[in-house]
Order: structure tokens, then sequence, then C-alpha cells
């Protein structure tokens, strides 16, 4: 297999654009894509026409507008490319205005009330920003989707807002420091992917996975994670054949997969891509995830996104490495080799610290999730506070500027390994605290908070918001000083924001008790659920701020709150559902059933000439009927919490009583039940065990 030929085989990307479309055409797309440039409807018949041919010769019957919809994955309608001629025939036939624009029906899409059933059109409009591709036999179109009233119902569109606005405040920063040549800054994301894969046949025989994506039951098993023998371990076979598929799939759609290895857990992986455009690295990784559970299935595997499928081991995250690039080439993170000296590295630097710190609770909203909640202040994830680690050489930096000192560059530390075969190397000091939830790592910041099964166009979305409106500010307030002046007002500048704002540096152990205490003194917010963080969704500088960027009115924002919260308690509540279901019909019969073979065999011991006064079938099966009562009591408090909900009234009031209630009632009910299953016989528990789930594969 020769990789850089079929990479991008299945995209209507630049090369097949320019291959396939008159130069004219060409250019006036291209101007679209970079400039934002209207597209006439001639040009996109012309588009469509070239598009149309590209996908049949690659095997395409039908064409779709692929969308990101409030559900968190991705949406399609099929149509077909026939159109019907004289004598029963048909012809192959795709128009610009087709490509353009579709005419989904909304009505089962989550709106947050934005819209009433009878207004339940929606539209999809073409984003000529990511390249269409082909997928099962359609060629399927990334594209926007709104409500018939207008509103945006999507993710992508509040991203593509974000990027453009961060583009023209970047741009005025850039042209302040003297840039006339960069014509456009754009925010990068490399999100790399956690996921775990478990046997398809063990996967069948559990309810809770199939339902909910993680187990509600489960004793942990002898061996976990305890010895890190799994962390880079060599790659199983199965998982061998699966990672190389995965691989070619996706090169095919020209996402650059690059590192693949085993991660913490048993059965849990990770696959990382190299950088690319926020929208597009977003559309990849949807694309992505999509692609591992189809792969998954013809290995007789299934892919689990969960953040938190088991308990007792690490969950999965998605660390969401954020970047600002120019068209020239430039990384504007990048510290340079004197960055004491690189004052406009220093603004972007200081605009990224003081939006962080001003937007803790969009950062925090943007990650909440019922999965990320059981994920994030667990010893394996960066915990709810959010702070940055900026590593040593970067805050003596910041320290010199703060208090006015002199700074002198340190040389790199020199690694000796004392062996003479080895080579000795110089130490990167720029990503060792692996705890920090927002860490500088060399030229860009990870944001390491994001679940792994969630849609990143929201926490992009966010942070791109917040950079873009401090560079605002910091543009408003430079723009008015005169060349002579601009190093030392420019300075003056990061000084202020440094010393306001320091507080949300913190290069210490994010995971101690201690940081949990200071964070608290210094005054960061610790928003420990979903439930806690979604209400300030709507705060007051909130609305202000998307509003003034023109990202979300309050209408949309709104809704967005009322979705993410509704959603939150419908996942719990299926969860309880299913957690009732299984321990009724399932869980309940298999120890019934072990307690009476126990009994009997107890009785027929007891039949026998010999000193019985401490069977051990008897005092087990005391222990078990005793647990079992138990267990009978905690369904009924479970039952009842679940009853409960229907009393509530409001999203938010709603959200915070599964969480207070519901959640902890399953809590209850499962402890009991995986006391029960370390009690069992192996036959008779009526499930798969974590040890089989996490060790078959």
């Amino acid at each position: 297999m020769k990789v850089p030929e079929i990479f991008g085989s299945l995209v209507f990307n630049d090369a097949a654009m320019k291959e396939r479309l008159p130069k004219g055409t060409y250019k006036a797309l291209k101007k679209t894509i970079e400039e934002g440039k209207p597209l006439d409807l001639n040009i996109a018949n012309v588009v469509a026409h070239a598009m149309k041919e590209w996908a049949l010769e690659h095997g395409a019957t039908h064409y779709t507008h692929w969308f990101q919809p409030m559900t968190g994955i991705t949406a399609e309608k099929h149509d077909s490319f026939i159109s019907p001629t004289e004598g029963g025939g048909v012809i192959m036939e795709f128009s610009g205005k087709e490509l353009i624009k579709g005419e989904p029906d909304a009505s089962s899409f989550p709106s947050g009330g934005i819209r009433a059933m009878f207004e339940a059109r929606g539209y999809t409009a073409w984003d000529p920003t990511s390249y269409a591709f082909i997928k099962d036999g359609s060629l399927c179109i990334p594209t926007a989707f709104c409500s018939y009233t207008g509103e945006i119902l999507d993710k992508k569109t509040p991203l593509l807002r974000s990027m453009q606005v961060i583009n023209v405040q970047a741009l005025r920063i850039l042209r302040i420091f003297g840039d006339t040549a960069t014509t456009r800054v754009e925010t990068t994301v490399g999100p790399e992917q956690e996921y775990f894969l478990v046997d398809k046949e063990v996967f069948k025989q559990r309810k809770d996975l199939i339902y909910c994506g993680r187990t509600l039951f489960g004793a942990r098993p002898p061996k976990g994670q305890e010895l890190d023998d799994h962390y880079f371990g060599t790659i199983k076979p199965r998982v061998s054949a699966y990672m190389k598929e995965l691989d070619e799939a996706l090169w095919k759609y020209g996402i650059y997969a690059k590192t693949k290895h085993n991660e913490v857990a048993p059965a849990q992986h990770e696959l990382a891509p190299i950088f690319d455009s926020s929208n597009i690295a977003t559309d990849h990784n949807q694309l992505t995830m999509a692609t591992m559970k189809d792969i998954a299935n013809k290995h007789g595997l299934v892919c689990l996104l969960h953040e938190k499928p088991f308990a007792g081991v690490n969950g999965s995250g998605k660390h969401n490495n954020w970047s600002m690039s120019t068209n020239t080439g430039r990384n504007l993170l990048d510290p340079s080799k004197n960055p004491r000296e690189n004052i406009q590295f220093l603004v972007f630097l200081a605009a990224v610290i003081r939006a962080v710190d001003e937007h803790q609770d969009l950062l925090r909203i943007s990650v909440a999730s019922a999965g990320n909640d059981h994920r994030l202040g667990a010893n394996e994830a960066p915990p709810a506070i959010i702070s940055m680690y900026l590593g040593d050489d970067l805050s003596d930096v910041l320290h010199s500027v703060m208090y006015n000192e002199a700074y002198t560059k340190k040389d790199a530390p020199i690694m000796e390994t004392n062996a003479d075969v080895l080579p000795n190397f110089v130490k990167d000091t720029s990503d060792r605290n692996r705890t920090s939830p927002f860490a500088f790592t060399g030229n860009k910041f990870e944001f390491r908070m994001v679940g792994s099964a969630e849609n990143i166009a929201c926490t992009n979305t966010i942070i791109n918001t917040i950079v873009a409106d401090v560079l605002s500010d910091f543009a408003d307030e430079l723009e008015r000083v005169a060349a002579e002046d601009l190093t030392a007002a420019a300075e003056d500048l990061v000084r202020r924001t440094l010393l306001a704002h320091k507080r949300i540096i913190f290069n210490g152990d994010n995971y101690s008790e201690e940081w949990a205490i200071e964070a608290e003194r210094r005054g960061l917010l610790n928003y420990r659920s979903l439930p806690e963080a979604l209400p300030h969704y709507t705060d007051e500088k909130n609305i202000r701020l998307f509003g003034k960027h023109g990202i979300y009115t309050a209408v949309e924002l709104r809704s967005r709150t009322e979705i993410i919260l509704e959603n939150y308690a419908k996942i719990i509540n299926i969860e309880a559902l299913t957690a009732l279901d299984m321990s009724k019909k399932d869980i309940v019969p298999a120890v019934t059933s072990y307690i009476k073979e126990l009994a009997e065999t107890a009785g027929a011991v007891a039949a026998l000439p010999i000193d019985n006064v401490s069977l051990p079938e008897v005092a087990l099966v005391k222990k078990l009927s005793d647990l079992l009562s138990c267990f009978f009591k905690k369904i009924e408090n479970l039952e009842k919490a679940v009853m409960g909900a229907k009393d509530v009234d409001g999203v938010a009031e709603t959200a915070m009583y599964y969480r207070d209630h519901v959640l902890a009632a399953m809590q209850e009910l499962r402890a009991v039940a995986d006391e029960m299953e370390s009690n069992m016989a192996a036959k008779y528990w009526p499930y798969p065990s974590y040890g089989t789930m996490l060790f078959s594969v």
C-alpha cells in the first residue's frame, strides 16, 4: 500500500478541484474558501457538476448534506442523483442549488424551544471550507444547519463565526506590530482521541453498554491498571489489525492520523492526528469517531467512546491542542529563541491567560457532559478547576515582565544518559505537568478536559471567542499608541494583564487536595458537575460576550443551555431505567437461584452424620440474603427517585435533581450489586465480568 496514493482519495479536495474545475471557477471557489466571498450560483452549478462526476467515478449514487445538530453526533439525509427522463429512464443530475442548500425536516432535532413544531423545517448550507467526501456510496457535503426562523441549530456555525472573529482581531494585533503580509489567521486544533475496545459478543450481553455506553454494575477484577503494563505496551494482534484498517480508512478521508498506542487502562487506546484548522479538525474528529465504530464492527469489536465506561480504571478524554497560525506559515504562540524580547508573542500569550481567567465558567461549560462528570476530578484527568501550566522557563519570562526585572536566559538542561552508546539530549521544560487542564506545550495550549465522546466544536468556539474578545480590547488600546512608543506600551499592557490574572497560573500538582484549597483561596471556580456549571452559560456577562461578537444571540444561547441540561437529565433517566431493568429482570433472579442452590446444598450436607454447625453454605446464604434484602430496598429507592423527577419544575432544577437524587440512588444500588457479584459463582452472574470485558480482546 502506498499511503501518498490513497491519502485523500475519497475527498473532493484542492487537488481534485484544480484538476476538474475550469480555472476561473477554481479561482472563484478559492476566493470563497479563503476570503469568504459569496459564491455565484452559476459558479456553484459548475462546481456541483464536477463534484457529481467525480463522485460517480468513485461509485457514489447519492449525496447528503452532512451536518452536526445539537445531538452531539452527525446527521444525514440521502438523495440519489437520479432524475427521470422520457421513456422511463434516468439521468444523473446535481445542481448548484442542491449543493448550496438543503431542506431537511428539523422537527425531531433538539432546539431548546427555539422553534414551534409547525415551523419544523430546517435548512442546511454548504460549508466550502470543509471538503466533500465519499462515505458508504454517498457524496457527503459538510454543511451548517439552521431553523426555519433563522436561528442556528448546529455546532458548526458558531465555530465558523468564532474563527472569523478571532481572525479579525488577531489581524488587528499583527497590523499594530507592522505585519502587512498576513491576510488570514486561523486557529488550529489537533484532538487526541482516546477509546476502549471490547469484544462484540461480550458487549451484546451487557444491557448497560448497549443502552448507556457505560457499565452500571461491575465488581472490580483482581487486576486493573495497577502495574501500568498496558500503557504503551505491545499492541495485541487483533487490536493491531483494527488500528491498521482504521488508519487506512482515515487516510482515504484525508485525515492526518499520525499516532496510535495503548493507553493506561486495559482495553484502552489512543489515536492522535496532526493538527488542522479548527473547522476541518472538528469535521474530521466527528468522522473519525464514526469510522472507529464502523471498523470495530468489522473486527468483531465494539468501540466505546464514553468518558467512563468502566469504574475503577481510567476514563477517556480528548486532548484539544489549540494554537493560532497565519497564512504565511507563522505560529503566533511560538515563543521563538528569545521570548522575553518577543513582545508580539507576549501580547498573544497574555491575551490567552486573561481569557482563560476571565472565562473559567465557559471553559468548564464547554466540556460539561453526563459522561465527563464521572471523569473530571479523578486522578486520571484534570480536576474541574480551571488553571494554566506554563512551565518553568516561560514562567520565569513572565515573572521578569510582571516585576520589571532583568531576565537571564538559562541554558537548556541536558539529560545525561551516562551510557556511551546513548546520546545526551536537551530536556523539554514546557510539557511536564500532565495534571494541568490548560497547559502550554511548546507552541500551543493543550486543553485536557474535553471528554472523549464530545464534539470539539463547542470547546473551540469558546476558546476562539474569549481570546478574540481580549485581543479586541488589546487592539483598542494599542492602536492609539504612537509607533515609537509601541514596545513600551505593549510591555506595560502585558505587565498589567499578568498581574491582574496571575492567579490562573499554577505549575504544581492539580490532583493534590492542597491545590483545591489554594484554588478556592485564589477565587477560582470549581463546578464539579454539569448542573452546577450550565446555568452560568446565560449569565449576563456571557450573553454580552457572545452577542458582541455575533456568535450566539441571547435566544440561541438560552436554547443551548436548555438542550444540554435536558440532555443530561435524559441520560441519567435512561441509565436509571436500565439499572432497574437489569436489577429486576436479571440480577435478582440470578442471586435468588444461587441462594436456592446453596440452601439445597446446605440441606443435603446437614443430613449427613457430621458436625455441621458452621456450614459455609449457610453463612453464604445468610450473607447473600441480607444483601438481596438491601438490594430490594435500593431498587425501591431508585424507583421513587425516578418518579420524583416528574414533580420538579425547570430544566436546571430537574438536572440538579437527577444528579443529587437519581444518580446517588443508582450509585447505592450498584454498591450492593457489586458486593453480591463478588460473592457469587461466576456461572450464576448474568453478565460478563469486568475481567472478561477488559482482558478478552
